[in-house]
């Protein structure tokens, strides 16, 4: 059967040493590290809870993108990213199923997110937004303890390391997995650490974690 519509293409990211990743869907991790969790006035150890972003919002390393619409207040997320390269549920061995890492930053229109907290509202218009999932190429293979670091116009304004999650990525990986059935393909983006804040037309923002290609994003 032939389709109606042409199908959209498909989102891919680069990867070190050669290759596109194909993005199937993307999850993200809230309030991970527990000076993040302070500063946006939650409690530490609360179980793991995501919210999602579409493939498309995938943005590669080096773009220049425009100022979301619908908001004035634009914040950045310094995160590690996980690629799945391997699907399950019920994941008991989740190393055997993660392809790679890379940094990512997720991009979040504060103001449409804190309304949406006050009225009791879904997120989705916050978080889901179009060129808000910022990612670097992915490394393959594992990944150790390295220190997470953001820039604006090369200024720090975000860094900790990544052994202050409060989850782990392998109970991430897990705990995820015993909700959706994860797929080749996923992306998990695993929160941020405390330093949240603002960005403005004009301004460039970069993301480094120890070992992992760099995440760039420039703001027209």
């Amino acid at each position: 059967m032939s389709w109606v519509l042409p199908p959209a293409p498909p989102v891919g990211v680069p990867v070190e040493g050669g290759g596109l990743f194909p993005v199937r869907r993307i999850f993200c991790v809230g309030r991970n590290y527990a000076d993040h969790v302070a500063e946006m006035g939650g409690d530490s150890r609360d179980l793991p809870f995501f919210f999602t972003k579409p493939a498309d919002a995938v943005v590669q390393s080096g773009a220049v993108i425009p100022y979301p619409p619908g908001t004035h207040d634009l914040h950045h997320e310094a995160e590690l990213v996980i690629a799945i390269g391997k699907g399950g549920a019920d994941i008991a061995d989740p190393e055997a199923h993660i392809f790679g890492f890379a940094a990512g930053n997720d991009l979040t229109r504060r103001d449409l997110q804190a309304e949406a907290k006050a009225q009791r509202r879904p997120w989705d218009m916050s978080k889901a937004f179009d060129n808000s999932a910022v990612m670097g190429a992915i490394r393959p293979g594992p990944l150790g303890d390295g220190l997470i670091r953001l820039t604006v116009d090369g200024v720090e304004r975000q860094s900790s390391m990544l052994s202050m999650m409060i989850w782990s990525v392998p109970e991430i990986v897990t705990y995820l997995s015993s909700l959706v059935t994860l797929a080749p393909g996923d992306l998990i983006y695993t929160g941020t650490p405390a330093g949240v804040g603002a960005l403005q037309r004009g301004q460039s923002c970069v993301v480094t974690i120890e070992g992992l290609s760099p995440a760039s994003v420039t703001i027209a």
